[in-house]
């Protein structure tokens, strides 16, 4: 989450991009986040990494590149965080308002993080809640050691 958090400051401050996860050049490779610097009539995208500003070449990554989901509102409807490096945790504003959820089991990221933290058994903790133990091991990977960097 940490991560995510410095992306979006980066594209508020640096380029004006206000509510930047509802934004249609926002990408995400693996757990990188990628920015479409490339004009709206361009052919192809130029892919950027927000924070480092490495430059991915679109045919490499393409395969790999995960758009956002939007409504037919045209607006933001639901985001797979790039914390890990497969698909764990999506963000949609229209189920637990907005808290991150694991895509098995749909259990609240901050719930199975928190009985973690309290020190229970993973596997019962997975089980109680049907996410598989190698995803909530995932984000307990991704997080905690963000966590403890902030």
């Amino acid at each position: 989450m940490q991560y995510l958090r410095k992306v979006l400051s980066e594209l508020e401050k640096e380029m004006g991009v206000e509510h930047a996860l509802a934004s249609r050049r926002l990408y995400s490779h693996g757990a990188a986040v990628l920015y479409d610097y490339s004009p709206r009539d361009a052919e192809t995208r130029e892919l950027v990494e927000v924070l480092t500003k490495n430059q991915v070449f679109e045919k490499v990554a393409q395969d790999y590149l995960k758009l956002i989901t939007f409504g037919s509102d045209d607006y933001a409807s639901r985001l797979v965080l790039p914390i890990t490096k497969r698909p764990v945790i999506e963000i949609d504003p229209k189920r637990a308002f907005g808290q991150p959820l694991f895509l098995k089991g749909g259990a609240r990221m901050e719930d199975v993080l928190a009985r973690f933290r309290a020190g229970e058994d993973l596997e019962e903790v997975a089980e109680d809640y049907g996410v598989p133990l190698p995803h909530v091991l995932d984000v307990i990977r991704a997080v905690i050691p963000a966590e403890a960097a902030a």
